[in-house]
């Protein structure tokens, strides 16, 4: 109750804090992000195991760690759906089916909250401050233990019928279905961080993971080599469809399986040229993240800045339109 009226004061405060979260599977982490793209006071904690409610009281305990001064919204990226009416559906995290997390945080702290999906806040992060600044046309693939892509289509996020816009992972870059794709589709089960550590496992005969393979390949090991030239050119034949589909001016690659940098994105650029339609694929830039880690927390602070302006703007025009 105290936290709760401590935020209520801070309502009437300048606009310049958003509390932050990216909230994932196994880790949350917090910060207060200004107005102007600071990050700042950063939290970090395990996400319980449990799920359920354990997971919302972990993010509530984290948050009241931040500085509350001048703190106009909150803002929340999860590893799901996030729907509009604010309840998330989260299949890492137990329980999280249909979680009202907007409706918990705005009845804790009493300011406006806003949930979106990760890859819809790596987009709109890389956009405000990072490798796609001033971008109205971008996308943000994320290539790590899944794949997903954030979507900008003349400044605004491309949705979907059911919020499912950006299910890239399901993108098919082969003809020959497998089983495997049932449940992690067809580039995912290839190309995100299990996909290439098991290929690579059974290439080389022994157990590797992702980071020992962009070591490996790094230091010149054909075999290594070799398959980051195959994933390349399976990421760049699904930034061509891409491409050719959305016509965006940059391609931001993050995720974990992004740090093998100029391993995969070097085939990757030259498949896009090779599938994409000649125009569109000669103008996109194709580049790695700026921002890493704080895509998210960025791009949840930008949308709880635009939340807290948008709903200034109705509160002065009701009461414009009462007195």
């Amino acid at each position: 109750m105290e936290e709760r009226q401590t935020m209520k004061k801070q309502k009437t405060a300048s606009p310049r804090y958003a509390w932050c979260a990216d909230l994932g599977g196994t880790k949350i982490a917090v910060a207060r992000v200004s107005a102007t793209g600071a990050v700042s006071h950063r939290q970090e904690a395990p996400t319980p195991p449990e799920g359920g409610k354990a997971v919302v009281e972990a993010l509530c305990a984290l948050l009241q760690q931040l500085p509350a001064a001048g703190v106009c919204a909150i803002g929340v990226d999860v590893p799901g759906l996030a729907r509009p009416d604010g309840t998330v559906w989260a299949p890492n995290l137990p329980g999280w089916t249909k979680m009202p997390l907007r409706r918990q945080l705005a009845r804790t702290f009493n300011v406006p909250v806003v949930v979106e999906s990760d890859r819809n806040a790596f987009v709109v992060g890389e956009a405000w401050m990072g490798a796609a600044r001033g971008c109205e046309d971008a996308v943000y693939l994320i290539v790590g233990t899944g794949i997903g892509a954030g979507i900008l289509s003349g400044g605004r996020l491309l949705r979907g019928h059911q919020e499912l816009a950006g299910a890239v992972g399901w993108m098919a870059t082969r003809e020959d279905y497998q089983p495997e794709f049932a449940g992690v589709g067809c580039l995912e089960a290839f190309l995100a961080g299990p996909g290439l550590a098991r290929e690579a496992s059974r290439r080389l005969g022994r157990p590797v993971d992702t980071r020992e393979l962009v070591r490996l390949g790094r230091a010149g090991d054909p075999l290594a080599r070799q398959l980051w030239e195959e994933a390349g050119g399976r990421l760049g034949i699904a930034l061509a469809n891409l491409t050719d589909i959305l016509n965006p001016a940059v391609i931001v690659v993050g995720g974990g399986v992004s740090r093998a940098g100029s391993l995969l994105l070097a085939p990757a650029r030259r498949a896009l040229r090779q599938w994409g339609q000649p125009l569109a694929a000669r103008h996109v830039r194709v580049v790695g993240s700026r921002l890493g880690a704080d895509a998210g927390l960025l791009g949840v602070a930008r949308l709880a800045f635009d939340s807290h302006q948008t709903s200034a703007a109705d509160g002065a025009a009701r009461q414009e339109r009462t007195s």
